[in-house]
């Protein structure tokens, strides 16, 4: 990885884009500070279009899409897409409204096995605005044992689940997408943006295993300097500082560049 200082000002200045994460990559420990919420600003401002990538639920992406500069949120690791137009947010979710309470029940059943077999998992505190998936609370506030959290891993996967795990929280559910796969499909659903010209034409910013796709699938990609965990591919810029101050410092590199 090499300093996002180095970024190449001419690969800043044809992006048409930035996607980022949010936990421990644009917000502190949940919290958003003043120097992110500017960087996101500014870089909507210089013509970037903006979208959130997170593994946090629809319930959250309902409210950034109305607050933040953004041009819609995918949430729960790519499955459930929300964008506003003409002042009404519109959930994208591929399923018909009764798959998915048909998915979400064979979901609840595995959970129910997974709290049974391994008591030390607690559900996230944002499990109430989630659609598609089913977060535990691994290490946002409390702390769960890596060998706990391997063996439910393992658990859902032999019954068929995709585990995926972020910075803070390990994630079930029943269906195939990641984050990668979700906001390219946004891309050309909402803006017909051809998915080979999103990989090259917009930059990703994140910090753990879960964006470990979009590291992947995008040409230009960031980590903060808390990236974390293992993720199976790693970004191609690193910034020097840490959560919201880094996204802040990658953000400055791509606007003096664009200026």
């Amino acid at each position: 990885m090499k300093p996002a200082a180095q970024f190449p000002a001419a690969d800043a200045r044809r992006l048409a884009g930035v996607l980022f994460d949010l936990d421990d990559t644009v917000l502190d420990r949940g919290r958003l500070s003043q120097s992110a919420l500017a960087a996101l600003y500014g870089l909507a401002e210089s013509g970037l279009l903006l979208v959130g990538v997170t593994g946090r639920p629809a319930g959250w992406g309902q409210v950034l899409v109305r607050q933040w500069p953004v041009a819609g949120m995918v949430t729960e690791n790519g499955i459930i897409a929300l964008v506003q137009r003409q002042h009404r947010v519109h959930l994208l979710d591929r399923l018909s409204h009764g798959e998915r309470e048909q998915r979400r029940a064979q979901l609840l059943a595995l959970v129910a096995e997974l709290r049974e077999r391994f008591v030390e998992l607690e559900p996230s505190d944002d499990i109430a605005g989630r659609f598609s998936d089913y977060s535990f609370d691994i290490a946002e506030s409390r702390q769960v044992d890596a060998a706990v959290v391997r063996a439910a891993s393992d658990f859902a996967r032999e019954r068929g689940a995709r585990v995926v795990r972020s910075s803070i929280h390990l994630h079930i559910s029943y269906d195939a997408d990641d984050k990668a796969s979700g906001v390219l499909r946004f891309l050309h659903g909402e803006h017909g943006i051809d998915p080979s010209a999103a990989r090259h034409g917009f930059a990703f910013v994140g910090d753990s295993e879960n964006d470990a796709p979009c590291f992947g699938a995008f040409e230009h990609t960031f980590g903060v300097a808390n990236l974390r965990g293992r993720p199976s591919l790693l970004p191609r810029y690193i910034a020097s500082e840490p959560m919201g101050k880094g996204f802040a410092e990658i953000a400055a590199v791509l606007l003096a560049a664009r200026r």
